[in-house]
């Protein structure tokens, strides 16, 4: 991962990837590595979070790190949270099933953002005290992030959601892979084989959850306005505004 976080950031630094890039996001490897909270994301390359793996990170990235999720309950104290923050890189909670007093002391280190919430946990949970809600309740302190192709939330519980936040923390990501905008098919991620189905929904070989998104931006904001309503001002700010003031990125 080291390796991989250096490349790349080599390739941003050297304009080799275009100048629409302005850093990474980190998401993991401190996250939470139990069955359906750990997602697409390798169970065996979990760790809890420590100050030293977190200046490792930053080390490899030449300055190019401007969001990281990571699982709060791996993160005893929020002192990995705090040492992002610190250095004013923002913090998202994700692939966690962090409890209510974990998540606040989270919040109080720094946290600022949920990473697309609905996913990266089990298709069962408890109907009234899990991540969902619990995140939900922090919607007051909390940006929150959706992935909008329609397949990883279906259309009403989006709408559902959006009810439940205000517009200016509401951030929408692609979750893209590379097999986004190629349609239906087989494709490698990560040492996997994803399935891209008619619909355009990328599933893991064991077709139990998602493996990332194949639905390009354009297409969301098309499902977005034709199925859910939303606005021209609403996408500009889920879309553009939301993040980049969360981010510290200036025009």
């Amino acid at each position: 991962m080291l390796s991989r976080v250096e490349q790349i950031s080599g390739w941003i630094e050297r304009g080799e990837v275009g100048n629409n890039i302005p850093g990474l996001h980190i998401e993991g490897p401190f996250l939470n590595p139990v069955d359906g909270y750990i997602g697409a994301h390798p169970k065996d390359a979990a760790i809890p979070a420590t100050v030293q793996r977190a200046a490792e990170l930053l080390d490899h990235s030449r300055g190019l790190v401007k969001l990281v999720t990571l699982a709060p309950e791996v993160d005893p104290g929020g002192l990995v949270t705090r040492f992002f923050t610190d250095r004013g890189i923002a913090v998202a909670a994700g692939h966690s099933d962090a409890s209510l007093d974990q998540l606040e002391s989270a919040i109080d280190q720094g946290l600022c953002l949920y990473t697309h919430l609905g996913n990266g946990c089990p298709s069962n949970l408890s109907r009234h005290d899990n991540i969902i809600q619990r995140v939900l309740h922090f919607s007051d302190r909390l940006s929150i992030s959706f992935i909008a192709d329609g397949h990883h939330v279906p259309g009403f519980a989006l709408a559902n959601y959006f009810r439940c936040i205000e517009d200016d923390r509401i951030i929408i990501v692609t979750d893209a892979i590379s097999a986004a905008g190629l349609g239906p098919g087989k494709y490698e991620l990560a040492g996997q084989m994803v399935e891209v189905d008619e619909e355009g929904a990328a599933w893991a070989p064991c077709r139990t959850h998602y493996a990332g998104c194949a639905t390009t931006f354009p297409k969301m904001i098309q499902f977005l306005k034709d199925k859910l309503r939303v606005t021209d001002q609403q996408i500009q700010a889920w879309f553009h505004e939301n993040p980049k003031r969360l981010l510290g990125i200036t025009d």
